[in-house]
């Protein structure tokens, strides 16, 4: 068939140019889906993900993430609002998530608290006890919320007899200097900031006197665990190097300076933060994710903490928790 030159022309056009630009776009936008999307905020457990972005590690193990920093409340909003493939949270505030909708598995535990949660209180008050009929600042219905029912229960004290006031985390330190508030749930590093901010201020509960009952994790969403389980399982393995660097006494202070420069803090400042956070190898992650009661297994933690929410009305009915987890990403070869 014979053509004109125009419509000659156009289909020249839409071979050698349109449709190989079209084809590039759709690669490229799958490349772009193809990165894991991941949360991370201001928690030594999760700014150590820093060490690996820092070095390269992930594109060594051949896995494709971007990760995005955030306020941690801020990263749950964009974790429920569906913008991150997963998020890192406490296994408490994972079920504050998963009650509005926004389910997840655990497919990473980085560590638990151990004594980077506080209850920070100001001069003058020397024990818990000295809180009765005060007013106590925190993020309601977040993990240093459960942090100061569990001290006040130790010390004797119920909830009633104590105000609390909402704030939200990154704005603690401010709120603790105001006249009124006697006390914060903090975690670090903000709560180097209320300490700095407030002289003579100091922490009279932390989670190293209930380890186990803060734990931190990475959440994914059920659609990514099960569909990129392969590229997860990679993502595992670079955490292991990361913890081992970590702990490691010849590149520990390499790492300590890449986490305090992601964190706007000096090294100094960083270093006693890592005592405060007991980062879980693969080794000691599986420990944890074996299914037992009480403190030691995340499957315990996760109850006690499920039943403090609702008893706390974070959310109305429990969260049905095994449905969180997925053992199998530690005992996968």
């Amino acid at each position: 068939m014979n053509l004109n030159p125009l419509t000659s022309t156009l289909q020249h056009l839409v071979k050698k140019v349109l449709v190989p630009a079209v084809l590039a776009c759709g690669a490229l936008g799958a490349q772009a889906e193809s990165a894991l999307r991941i949360g991370y905020s201001d928690w030594p457990g999760f700014v150590a993900w820093q060490v690996a972005i820092d070095k390269g590690w992930f594109k060594e193990a051949g896995v494709d993430v971007k990760f995005e920093w955030f306020d941690y409340s801020a990263s749950m909003d964009a974790y429920a609002a569906g913008k991150l493939d997963a998020v890192g949270v406490t296994n408490g505030d994972m079920l504050v998530m998963g009650s509005g909708g926004a389910k997840g598995t655990v497919v990473l535990i980085t560590d638990y608290s151990s004594g980077n949660d506080m209850l920070v209180a100001k001069p003058g008050i020397k024990s818990v006890k000295d809180l009765k009929g005060k007013k106590i600042a925190v993020e309601v219905g977040l993990v240093d919320h459960l942090l100061i029912v569990n001290a006040l229960t130790k010390a004797g004290l119920k909830g009633s007899d104590v105000t609390l006031v909402n704030a939200k985390t990154n704005e603690l330190p401010q709120v603790f200097a105001s006249a009124d508030v006697a006390a914060i749930g903090v975690w670090q590093p903000v709560a180097g900031e209320a300490l700095k901010g407030v002289p003579g201020s100091r922490a009279i509960y932390t989670s190293a006197d209930e380890p186990g009952l803060i734990y931190d994790v990475f959440v994914a969403t059920p659609a990514s665990a099960k569909t990129r389980r392969a590229d997860w399982l990679k993502v595992l393995k670079v955490w292991d190097k990361v913890v081992a660097y970590i702990n490691d006494p010849k590149t520990q202070p390499d790492a300590v300076k890449i986490m305090a420069a992601r964190s706007g803090v000096s090294v100094g400042d960083y270093l006693p933060l890592l005592k405060g956070t007991h980062l879980l190898s693969l080794e000691n992650g599986k420990k944890v994710y074996a299914n037992g009661a009480g403190f030691g297994s995340l499957y315990g933690s996760t109850k006690f903490v499920n039943d403090f929410n609702v008893t706390q009305k974070v959310y109305a009915a429990p969260e049905k928790t095994d449905n969180y987890f997925d053992p199998t990403f530690y005992s996968a070869k």
